[in-house]
């Protein structure tokens, strides 16, 4: 069982819904049930069109994403919200800054053709609660409240939020990405402080989650931008496994079980002569096993549409590279030559050395 299935496909992006969000739906329903099946049916309603409106917030930023080069395979729903994964980071502060605003806009537009049907005196204050009695103008009402209050948070200046990544592309536009990336996690940071100092006082838990969300996932967004920093100062030429083993065609997968036992190689190059072939993987021997009880020859598993990197490719190209393939492993070529494999844990394992050696370097005492 998966707790993300896909419930749709828009434009070859698979829309998933983990299943937690089944819970806040028994939870509306619940909180609604007080109007009988009518305010059941609206409870769920609504937060079904709540969440349409998160999945219109995602497109947003992956239809951006793609006007940039970027492609985005996947968007996730969960109780809190929603995310679009990009499978690289913006090159540029002009593309992160379209793609971070394209979310909002989206909420934006929604709120401006549901105005002219809810009451002058609404605003985002305006969200119906239980005590309501269900009917189609609180439901309007709530659907433009819910996106004013989308566009309100997310342009608050604070990562993982749009805001915090509006923020952080318009101090690129002056300054180096990675200092940009510090200044926009301290004010990240210092916004969730604010909004947990308010939590506190006021007893709200749910306030007191969110500060911790953003407070952590600041961290996170200035480790992943030194790690980007590391990486594309290194040459996937310098880092692929020189020394691993290859297979041939004729090789069996017991002979792949025996090297995965004894040399705790993930990845197998099936090579003939000096042209590669495929490429065996550690969970290709396991699916062939567990369909097929028989000594399989490695070419009948191997993948032979495998992604090519060039060796004078930074290593952080060829992790956006491989992520982009939705793979975990791409073969390093010189011209026509091949070279080697690599796969994400070398690069993972690469940059934890490099990490190492930045920090003890800028530790060392001047000579």
């Amino acid at each position: 069982m998966t707790w993300a299935p896909t419930i749709l496909r828009i434009r070859d992006i698979s829309i998933k819904m983990h299943v937690t969000f089944l819970l806040l739906l028994a939870f509306e329903a619940w909180i609604w049930s007080t109007h009988g099946l009518t305010g059941i049916a609206f409870g769920v309603g609504l937060t079904v069109l709540l969440f349409a409106c998160v999945v219109l917030h995602e497109l947003g930023h992956a239809f951006a994403a793609r006007t940039v080069g970027i492609p985005v395979r996947e968007i996730l729903l969960l109780p809190i919200g929603g995310i679009a994964y990009l499978t690289r980071a913006p090159k540029s502060p002009r593309d992160e800054l379209w793609i971070a605003v394209a979310g909002p806009l989206v909420n934006v537009v929604i709120a401006l053709c549901l105005r002219p049907f809810v009451g002058v005196s609404a605003t985002f204050v305006n969200f119906p609660g239980p005590e309501s009695a269900p009917s189609v103008s609180l439901l309007l009402t709530g659907l433009y409240s819910a996106n004013v209050m989308l566009v309100l948070f997310n342009l608050l200046p604070a990562f993982p939020l749009d805001g915090g990544r509006i923020l952080r592309a318009g101090l690129a536009m002056l300054l180096s990405e990675r200092t940009a990336t510090t200044y926009a996690t301290v004010i990240s940071q210092g916004v969730a402080a604010v909004i947990g100092t308010i939590a506190v006082m006021s007893g709200q838990i749910f306030l007191a989650v969110t500060a911790l969300f953003i407070f952590f996932s600041a961290g996170n967004e200035r480790g992943e931008s030194r790690a980007r920093s590391l990486l594309e100062s290194r040459l996937v030429g310098d880092a692929y496994n020189r020394m691993a083993v290859t297979l041939s065609p004729a090789d069996r997968t017991s002979r792949v079980v025996d090297l995965i036992l004894t040399s705790y190689q993930p990845d197998f190059a099936v090579v003939q002569g000096n042209t590669l072939l495929g490429i065996v993987t550690r969970q290709h021997v396991l699916e062939a096993l567990a369909a097929e009880p028989a000594d399989l020859y490695v070419a009948a598993i191997m993948n032979r549409d495998f992604v090519r990197v060039a060796h004078t490719m930074s290593l952080d190209e060829v992790r956006s590279t491989i992520g982009a393939a939705s793979d975990d492993v791409a073969a390093v070529f010189s011209g026509k030559e091949f070279l080697g494999l690599v796969s994400l844990v070398d690069i993972d394992e690469a940059l934890a050395v490099i990490d190492y050696v930045d920090r003890n370097k800028s530790l060392s005492p001047a000579s």
